[in-house]
């Protein structure tokens, strides 16, 4: 089985112990559209690829790992969709859970995925006990305080934003989760994986930036220039579009160049590079080739 069906498989299997019943029928459904909307896995395909590359002897815990972190980055577009945040209608090109089913379920729906990615974890490490208190803690770092997803987003509350420390915690700190829960949960190392999701999780900011600033909403599926309409740093205003793609490029580069000599680093690489390609504007491409 392919890393996208493990994962597809892995997550159908979560929501299906959270919907159970189908009640709520409003929740389960607004938990459904956030999970099952068209999005690229990239982090718990990242996850996979670092526990592949290290041997993966432990496929349950693995695969856990990565499910537990896909449904918390769900989670997190979830709430920053919000208008208290982005105020974002459109995500993965198709209407955000609040413009579906309004604030109140959307606010639910993400505690619920946030709560069902730990529960995740505790139900399918059981034949791995050894592997859930080192995920748990790991994963729960790259979302919580004062280095995860959460204080990221509390950054945007400041009246002056550590923009360094803004990108690390809401957007590195969960591709740093990723790569080191995919060497825990294949009993290795994690500590030369963090930095291969340092680099990556920069590189896909700088992208992120990037697209905002040039693409279209058809494009990404979501709003563009939302950025500048929600007074947000942006790396590719600051850096321009050249200076952008270079800076890309280094992150590449230097996440290329962090991945540990095992096995099946090369497969890994190849991810990295594929990744970096998909995620490039069209208009971009050639330039980042």
């Amino acid at each position: 089985m392919d890393a996208t069906s493990r994962i597809e498989r892995s997550l159908e299997r979560a929501l299906s112990f959270a919907t159970v019943g189908g009640r709520p029928p409003l929740l389960c459904k607004a938990v459904q559209h956030a999970v099952f909307s068209d999005g690229a896995r990239v982090r718990p395909r990242l996850c996979l690829a670092v526990a592949e590359a290290c041997g993966d002897p432990y496929r349950e815990a693995s695969t856990a790992a990565a499910t537990a972190i896909e449904l918390l980055h769900c989670a997190s577009l979830v709430h920053d969709d919000l208008p208290c945040f982005d105020n974002a209608d459109l995500r993965r090109g198709k209407p955000s859970v609040h413009a579906a089913f309004g604030e109140p379920l959307a606010l639910l729906a993400g505690d619920a995925l946030i709560i069902l990615s730990f529960e995740t974890l505790a139900r399918e490490c059981a034949v791995t006990p050894h592997r859930l208190a080192p995920l748990i803690a790991t994963i729960a770092r790259s979302v919580g305080m004062p280095n995860g997803i959460v204080a990221g987003q509390a950054w945007e509350s400041e009246d002056r934003i550590d923009v360094e420390e803004y990108h690390r915690t809401k957007t590195a700190s969960l591709f740093m989760g990723a790569t080191a829960a995919g060497a825990i949960a294949a009993d290795s190392d994690p500590q030369p994986w963090i930095e291969v999701g340092k680099q990556l999780g920069a590189a896909y900011q700088v992208a992120d930036d990037l697209r905002d600033m040039v693409s279209s909403a058809k494009e990404i599926g979501k709003p563009c220039r939302q950025d500048a309409g929600n007074n947000q740093p942006n790396i590719a205003e600051e850096l321009g579009i050249s200076g952008s793609v270079a800076r890309l490029q280094e992150f590449v580069t230097d996440a290329i160049e962090a991945v540990p000599d095992v096995p099946g680093s090369d497969s890994l690489r190849n991810l990295i590079h594929g990744e970096v390609k998909r995620l490039m504007p069209r208009k971009l491409s050639k330039s980042a080739a």
